[in-house]
């Protein structure tokens, strides 16, 4: 049973033998870096870089549901990075220019 299970895998399109499947585990490793970014200071976060994650995270969603096989580690990776980069643009943004204003405002 768990012979016939591991050689399903092993010989599945998107399985280990393939690019298929080593892609999106690489790109977990770039999620969990940039949810670990999360505690840096908003000045230390880089614009390009997390406009780059949450725009391969956003294009590729929707093209790993158009592929075949279809590979929903692939799916899955890319929104996790959407939504980290999403989350770290609002961070940065949110320090850089509405902090400043509030700061203008108390000062008057």
């Amino acid at each position: 049973m768990a012979t016939s299970k591991f050689q399903a895998l092993w010989n599945h399109p998107a399985g280990p033998k393939t690019i298929h499947f080593w892609a999106p585990t690489f790109k977990w490793g770039i999620s969990i870096a940039n949810i670990a970014d999360s505690t840096k200071p908003p000045e230390k976060v880089s614009y390009p870089q997390q406009i780059a994650v949450t725009a391969t995270g956003v294009i590729w969603s929707r093209y790993s549901t158009v592929i075949t096989p279809k590979n929903w580690n692939l799916f899955s990776v890319n929104v996790a990075m959407a939504a980290t980069g999403i989350y770290q643009l609002t961070r940065k943004i949110r320090h850089d220019y509405f902090s400043e204003e509030q700061a203008a405002m108390a000062k008057e």
